[in-house]
């Protein structure tokens, strides 16, 4: 997923992805611990997913909560 999809997004879109996302890479550390993961790479993909996800729902927030300083 790239920045401009995930700044495309809605922040409901977002907060359903970031959810999506979390079982996903809990899917993804279970399989780990049982040797059973076929694609590692993709459990470096999706924490970075979830990065890009948190730092733009982060961004968004910020002026909201500077305003009401």
């Amino acid at each position: 997923m790239k920045a401009a999809d995930v700044r495309a997004k809605t922040d409901d879109e977002l907060t359903g992805e970031l959810d999506v996302l979390g079982k996903e890479i809990f899917n993804l550390r279970f399989q780990r611990a049982n040797g059973q993961l076929e694609n590692t790479a993709r459990v470096r993909q999706v924490r970075r997913d979830i990065a890009r996800i948190k730092t733009v729902l982060g961004e968004r927030r910020r002026p909201a909560l500077e305003g009401k300083s």
